[in-house]
This record gives structure tokens, sequence and C-alpha cells, in this order.
């Protein structure tokens, strides 16, 4: 057999090969744009030359504290810039990030700490009480250090000095550890934990470089975008957008209140261009007060994920102006990995052939090697009708290392070489999956399969209907049948249940719709999705 010339003497050196990170999209582009404005917050800002500075002397000052590989740092903050620079000072050091959710209880929070080892955490103020009770439930607490936001709470401060002294001890040429191997872990994000613990989800550098990139080009990104961040960078890191930005040379817009009023200010004071956000921060944005809302004077790009957006919204939101992009990930794939990728021709089709494209989760991230809907017992995939539900599998560079601490469940994760999300989906003949429920959420009523982002798709057309879930409600005769809780807008004036029911009846088939409807506000994460279990809990103990 011939041998193959390529393989003889072209070896891998450091001329040649270096692994993937995103921190090099901060060196590149304080090199190339020192001037160029990194971040804003408030009344402040910082320029790309500054930005840099600020993370080396974040890393040196990491560094002197003893924080190396494997070394976990956390931090539980809102959208302000030492969460930002934390996304590269940390992992400067070799260490890892650990974003926690803002809303979480103390004990959860004492948990993720002592799970992920953390030995410093940085705490805006704003949270020093949940902290405070979190730490004192801990045999060793990691070492806090304080987020003094002028533009948050006047909250005591509990940790050993503030960020801002934090940095006074770093060395602003700090040489910075690029990581030996692209594989090398750069973050930890936990979960949402609402069947026990949380599970701690481990990304790399490689998976955080290419989703990033990814991003930019699935969105269009222009170079020097002004990006408002509407979206927690506690997420999936942001959905790696505090590296994408950079990459781009992109302005930072911080915000720490996702409320309509903040946000309509921002988008007209900064110029801003585009923003990401759940479907419930849409459809807040499109049914706010005219008074608050503003005329957009330039196109405005928004990146939407989570639940599947009810046509409605993003028709509310596309009559305002503004563009949506609909993409679709977990956790587990660093935030999106799926896009409704738009053709050109769509455009012309009737409103309704064209809110039906607009509605589906799309196709595969271009940094994902491969997407599909299967049977989870066969591993095979389902047939391209639209119709055969299956469950969505991931598999590629942007899927997590695994579960930390945790080899059962990253077994059962990845059974089968693929990445089982617990998502259920349909396949078309054009190859766009289309989700049509968690594994755990479908209604199944006399046998029949009952989608509840079908039902929940039409609630949201009813003219009076702000928010709207639906979950399964037991019943003698069918088994289950949908039960929807339905938050009513304040100018809606008297609807009953049965004018849903109704309005339901005369748009789905009589099968799917709700037997009862309750009037109340709907449970939800920090990142706007709405907490089923916590509905299904009240309406078993109802």
């Amino acid at each position: 057999m011939r041998a193959n010339p390529y393989a003889t003497d072209l070896d891998q050196n450091a001329a040649n090969h270096q692994p993937l990170s995103p921190l090099s999209f901060l060196e590149r582009t304080a090199a190339v744009y020192p001037d160029r404005i990194a971040w804003i917050h408030g009344r402040t800002q910082a320029s790309y030359r500054d930005f840099y500075r600020r993370c080396r002397q974040l890393a040196s000052a990491l560094s002197k504290r003893g924080i190396g590989l494997g070394d976990t740092v956390a931090v539980m903050a809102t959208n302000i810039p030492p969460h930002l620079e934390a996304h590269y000072g940390v992992p400067m050091t070799g260490g890892v990030l650990n974003a926690i959710n803002i809303r979480l209880d103390a004990a959860t929070v004492a948990f993720i700490l002592e799970h992920g080892e953390a030995k410093i955490l940085l705490v805006d103020k704003e949270f020093a009480p949940v902290v405070g009770d979190a730490i004192g439930r801990m045999a060793n607490p990691p070492t806090i250090i304080d987020i003094d936001d002028p533009l948050g709470p006047d909250n005591a401060l509990i940790g050993e000095k503030d960020y801002e002294a934090l940095l006074d001890e770093g060395d602003p040429d700090f040489a910075w550890s690029w990581p030996e191997d692209e594989w090398q872990a750069i973050s930890l994000n936990y979960t949402s934990g609402t069947t026990g613990n949380p599970k701690g989800v481990v990304y790399h550098h490689r998976g955080a470089f290419l989703n990033a990139v990814s991003n930019a080009m699935s969105w269009g990104l222009p170079q020097q975008p002004v990006y408002l961040w509407t979206l927690p960078m506690f997420h999936c890191n942001g959905w790696c957008f505090p590296w994408t930005v950079t990459a781009y040379a992109g302005t930072h817009v911080c915000l720490r209140r996702v409320e309509a009023a903040p946000i309509f200010q921002a988008l007209a004071d900064h110029g801003v261009t585009h923003f990401c956000g759940a479907p419930i921060v849409l459809n807040m944005l499109a049914n706010a007060p005219d008074d608050v809302k503003i005329k957009l004077d330039r196109p405005i790009s928004v990146m939407t994920a989570g639940a599947a957006p009810p046509a409605a919204v993003i028709k509310g939101m596309e009559a305002m102006g503004f563009g949506v992009t609909h993409v679709y990930g977990l956790t587990e794939t660093y935030g999106p990995a799926v896009v409704c990728a738009w053709h050109a021709e769509w455009d012309a089709l009737p409103e309704a052939d064209r809110a039906a494209k607009t509605v589906r989760q799309g196709v595969r991230y271009p940094m994902l090697e491969a997407l599909d809907v299967m049977d989870p017992e066969t591993m095979t995939p389902v047939p391209r009708d639209g119709a055969t539900m299956g469950e969505v599998m991931f598999r590629g560079n942007v899927v997590m290392k695994g579960y930390l601490k945790n080899p059962k469940a990253s077994g059962d994760a990845f059974a089968g070489g693929w990445f089982h999300s617990g998502d259920l989906a349909v396949m078309h003949a054009d190859g766009y999956i289309e989700l049509k429920d968690r594994s755990k959420d479908i209604i199944i009523s006399g046998g029949e399969n009952i989608s509840t982002i079908e039902v929940e798709d039409t609630l949201y057309r009813h003219p009076a209907v702000l928010e709207a879930a639906v979950v399964a409600k037991p019943h003698e005769k069918w088994g289950e049948t949908p039960c929807a809780v339905v938050t009513l807008k304040p100018d809606a004036g008297t609807v009953t249940e049965q004018d849903i029911i109704d309005f339901c009846r005369e748009n789905l088939a009589h099968f799917k719709c709700p037997t009862v409807v309750l009037f109340d506000d709907l449970p939800k994460t920090s990142t706007g999705k709405i907490q089923k279990y916590v509905l299904r809990e009240r309406i078993q103990g109802a």
C-alpha cells in the first residue's frame, strides 16, 4: 500500500497549530481597535485598550491568589462590566468561570459553590443577602469579592474587598495563559435543577470559540455592532455573546434591569443594533405602553430562543420594525446551535404560511456537525413528514464536555453517540426541525398526543392574552387534558374562561382544547422561561 505523502514530515508545531480559544478575540480587537468603545454602563465606558487592561489585571490578581489550571471562580452579578470582564480574566489564568443564576435561593447557591469547588466568588452587592445566607451553610466557603456597582442597590458589602481593589492588585501587562489544550474547560454552567440538584455543564475553549463564531455567521453580524445586554450573561455564558461581540469589535451596552422602559431608552441613547432575549422579553416589548415605546429610525436585529416564540409575538415585534431571528439550543450546546435560516422567497408567502416558517427552530448552526430528530429507543431518524415526533439529537464540537462529577448523567446524555436533548420535535421535508414539546410536557389525552406549544400558540392569538402556558390536568375519563394558565393584557376588559375555550375550539381540533382555564401570573425563570413544573404542582394541588 502506498504511503500517504501528506502524513509524513507535516506535523503540528508552534508555527502552524494553536488551540482555539475565544480569548484570542479580545487580544486581537484590543490591538486593532484600541480606541473603539468596548462597553458602556450608565455614564461610564471603556475602550478596548482599557477593557483588555482590566481583564489582564483581573487575571493577574487571581493568579496571585493561587487561581490556576482547573480552579473555579464564580460570579453572581447582573449584566455589568465586571461580569463581562470575568469571561476573559478568569480563563486567562487557566481557571474556569462559573456564572451563577441571580434568582437562585441560598441553598441552591451553596450547592453550586460546593459542587463546583469555587475558590473565589465575585458578587454584585444586590445579591449580598442571598450569598451571605449561602456561605453560612458551607463548611469551606470561597473568598468573597464585592462588586460595588454604583448603579446597584445600597446593600451592605460582605466581602474581603471590592472588585476595583482586587484589580489594583493585578499587573495590567500580565502575560496570561493560553490553554495548552482546546479541550480544556473554560466555564461551568448549572442547569435549572427542577427535578433535583442542578447539573454542572462544562464547556471547553474550542466549543466556546466555535459557537461564538457560529453566532455571528448565523445572524449575519456586521463589524462593530452595538449590542444591548438584555440576555443574562449567566445563561449559557450569555449564549457565548461576550466572546462574539468582542470578536467583531462591538460595543457591549450593559443593563442591570430587563424592563421595557430602560430597554427602549438604551436603544435610543446608544444606537443599539442587536440584542437577544427569550420570547417573554419580546412579548414585554411588543405589549409595552405607547408612552414607553420609541419609533425606530433604523433596523434593529433581535435573536430569540427558549420556548418556541408564538407567531403573534414575532408579528408584533416585526410590526414595530424589529427583525427577529429564531434560534434554539440548550445549556448543553453552548446556547443556540440551531437557527431558522431564512429564505428570501418566504417573504412572498401569505401571512399564515410565513408565520408557520418563522416559528420553526430550523437547521444546524454552521459549527454544529449534525442535527436530527430520532426515535430515542431505536436511534433511527423519524420520517421527514412534519408529523412524526421524535427526540432532537445533537452531535459535534459545540456539545458540552459533559456534566461535572456526574458520569452516569453524562453517559445517559451521550447514549448512542448523540446528545439527547429531551425535546420532542418533527422533521420537515426541507430538513427544518420544529419543536412540539419537552418530553415531560407532552399531554396524552385518550391516547392522543397534544403539543402544549401548539395550544399556547393559539392562545397567544387571542387579542386579550398577554401570556399563556398549557400543562396537563388529571382527568378521570381521558387520563389528562390540557389546562391553560393565562395572563390577560391590562386593557383586556372582561374575559371569561368560556371565552378562551370557545376561541380555542374555533382554531384547534376539539380534543386539543383546554378544558380548564385559570387566570394568573406565570412563574418564570430568570431567563424568562415559564416554569411549567410549578404550574403542574399548583394544578395537582388544586
